[in-house]
């Protein structure tokens, strides 16, 4: 057998394409690459995703992630958005794979090894193509991660990749319009929402109140020393009137002191569906707010999202064990009532009553029985809707999907429920968020469920049991 000399072997193995360079960042994190132009989004999602490793842990789940099976699709028994367009782009399991195969390749020592002995270039701009497609096809309600054998939370990973994407300037035009007014306009909230049309929003509905209820429900505004701080998603001071009046017509029945801010007044907290920066940044607002009013606590309306984001992360954020306690305003609903504060007609609704989880708040087990509790104290007719509590269907516009507008020609989630929810003969829906009505009086209207089924939120509901009295009646 004829050897090859060392310049002959060196000269039949020599690379044909450009060298691999590694990078040093100012960041001690390494990352590679093949030598393509400075300017192409390769180059940026690495360097976002390096960054993104060295200042955060999501190291720590990725290398876990990377030595377990990621690839064996029981995942798609619990995926409804699979279930519904039955496309493998929809399996969580690939759509993980798309970003672990970009950290193994890149940022492990046995990727960079088989990149150099294979001369696999790495990270294309198709590649990065498919990962914005493929992660905002995902609502993010983490339902697959109860059927992961090996515990892999695909819905992390999910938000882990429109993170980086963002970095580099990748993410829905809408959210990023909605966030940019949050953080930097002239409003300092969502819906662009002025102080004045605030104002004027709220004495308008006190005076609704005053008419349909005769009894006076005002709304503090600015109120220092009180012992809640109320942020609702600010779309409710517009388009969500019942769940706002119900809200507040609780509170009144309750006595407990509370507020809403003029400094800050959005519960919602977009950062959730795809930047730990923007996450961070609405926190800390919501924190000079509560500074600002010295209030004791922090309540949050029936929102999903904004309810997660606020009870999980402001103590990581902003104070830790001397963080302000937040509260939903489900619980605290939930609560009153057990402590006798709130008194219900158990003989009110007499109509066929069905519940739909949202899966912010009930996919961690947080608020699950709270809800149902209330209902069954007033409903003399409540029926459960399958599957429900923490292995429910999400309504379709969790984790930013709802704003995917060129996926809703492909597939409607928000119909499957709705029609789950028909199913059960219920005449009325009720729900928890603000999302989730949307969804699902969408869904109703496209299945022409309108003469057979109503949508309501939890608290709109509670008001039409609730004696509320007058301050003459009262004394």
């Amino acid at each position: 057998m004829n050897l090859l000399t060392a310049e002959e072997r060196d000269k039949a193995f020599a690379p044909t394409k450009k060298p691999e360079v590694v990078r040093k960042q100012r960041l001690p994190v390494r990352y590679h690459v093949e030598d393509f132009d400075v300017s192409d989004r390769p180059r940026r999602f690495l360097e976002a995703f390096a960054a993104i490793l060295k200042h955060t842990n999501y190291r720590l789940a990725l290398d876990h992630y990377v030595r377990v099976s990621a690839k064996c699709s029981r995942c798609t028994l619990k995926c409804q958005v699979f279930l519904a367009t039955g496309d493998e782009k929809d399996i969580p399991c690939r759509r993980s794979e798309l970003l672990l195969g970009v950290y193994r390749r890149h940022f492990t020592l046995s990727g960079i090894l088989r990149g150099r002995i294979l001369g696999d270039p790495g990270l294309t701009d198709e590649r990065i193509q498919e990962m914005a497609e493929s992660f905002y096809n995902c609502t993010a309600c983490r339902r697959c991660h109860f059927e992961c054998p090996v515990g892999i939370d695909h819905a992390l990973i999910t938000h882990l990749g429109r993170y980086i994407l963002s970095e580099i300037a990748i993410v829905p035009r809408a959210l990023a319009v909605s966030v940019r007014e949050q953080l930097v306009g002239a409003t300092g909230n969502t819906s662009a929402v002025p102080v004045p049309a605030l104002r004027d929003s709220l004495e308008f509905l006190s005076e609704e109140m005053q008419e349909e209820k005769h009894v006076e429900i005002p709304f503090p505004i600015d109120q220092e020393g009180a012992e809640y701080l109320f942020l609702p998603a600010v779309s409710d001071f517009l388009m969500e009137a019942d769940t706002l009046m119900g809200n507040a017509a609780v509170l009144r029945a309750t006595r407990d002191s509370w507020t809403i801010g003029t400094g800050y007044f959005d519960g919602i907290n977009y950062g959730l569906f795809y930047s730990d920066h923007v996450l961070e940044h609405v926190l800390h607002k919501i924190r000079a707010e509560a500074e600002r009013l010295k209030v004791r606590k922090i309540l949050i309306g029936e929102c999903g999202h904004a309810s997660r984001t606020a009870k999980y992360f402001y103590p990581t954020y902003c104070g830790g064990k001397d963080a302000l306690p937040v509260e939903n305003i489900v619980e605290y609903t939930h609560r009153a009532w057990k402590e006798g504060r709130l008194k219900l007609d158990p003989d009110k609704i007499t109509e066929r009553v069905t519940y739909h989880d949202p899966c912010n708040i009930a996919r961690p087990g947080w608020i699950v029985e709270q809800p149902r509790e209330l209902l069954k104290a007033f409903c003399k007719n409540y029926v459960e809707m399958t599957p429900n509590r923490r292995d429910n269907l999400c309504c379709g516009g969790g984790g930013g999907r709802m704003w995917q507008q060129d996926l809703d020609s492909k597939i409607k989630m928000s119909e499957i429920r709705i029609r789950e929810a028909a199913e059960t003969g219920a005449e009325i829906v009720i729900t928890a968020c603000p999302l989730c009505l949307i969804m699902l009086e969408d869904a109703r209207k496209t299945a022409s469920l309108e003469d057979t089924l109503r949508v309501m939120d939890l608290n709109e509901l509670v008001v039409m049991a609730l004696g509320l009295q007058s301050e003459s009646e009262e004394k």
